[in-house]
This record gives C-alpha cells, structure tokens and sequence, in this order.
C-alpha cells in the first residue's frame, strides 16, 4: 500500500521554476553579432528591447577594437524596431560620447532612413 505524498506524486506536482528574467541572462552579443541575428523571441517586451539596447551599447564599448565590424553591428540594429535603434545611438552618445565619432558611418546611415521621422 502506498503512502499519500509519495515521492513520485510530489516530483509530479512540483511547479516549475519561473523562467529566469532577461536582466539576469548571459547575453551572447559576439554570437549575435557573428550571426548577424537577433534569435527569435529574445526580445518579449518593450522593456525588453530597451534592456536590449542598453546591454549592447555597454558591450559594444568593452570590448577591444576589431571584436566586430561596423556591418555585422548594422545588420543586428536593423533587426531591431526603429524606435529602438534611434535609442541605441542616443545611449551610445550618453555613455561614451567620444567613441561616437568610431560610429560615424553607421549613425548617419541610419539616421538618413529616419530624417523625415526626425524632422517633422
């Protein structure tokens, strides 16, 4: 005769652990972009992306020179909502002003796709 609660109806009703939240993940920004892809569903929420946004900006300005290209970098903000890569430069201008001018390129590539956005 078997005892209530036994072990195999507890393993049964355990619940789950809630999924770990995106602020305590392990971002992999070089495989993102070596890849050049954003992986499907990572970015859940608004909140998410902003988060998104902020980590790789601070990536972006840790790592040495040459750790990626201004292309790969391209084509991962391009995946992103527009509003979101107009943040992107707005922290990366925040957070380390004079490392903008690397930048350059890109920032104005963009922001030529966002001029009637901008200024109307």
């Amino acid at each position: 005769m078997a005892a209530r609660g036994s072990r195999s109806e507890n393993l049964m009703s355990t619940p789950s652990p809630p999924p770990l939240p995106f602020a305590a993940q392990a971002v992999p920004f070089h495989e993102f972009l070596a890849t050049g892809k954003v992986p499907a569903g990572l970015i859940s929420s608004e909140y998410v992306a902003e988060q998104f946004v902020e980590r790789l900006v601070h990536y972006l300005l840790s790592v040495p020179a040459g750790s990626y290209s201004m292309a790969q970098l391209g084509q991962l903000l391009e995946q992103l909502d527009p509003r979101h890569q107009i943040l992107f430069f707005k922290r990366l201008k925040e957070t380390g002003p004079q490392s903008l001018r690397d930048f350059a390129p890109l920032y104005y590539g963009f922001m030529s796709e966002f001029h009637d956005l901008l200024f109307t």
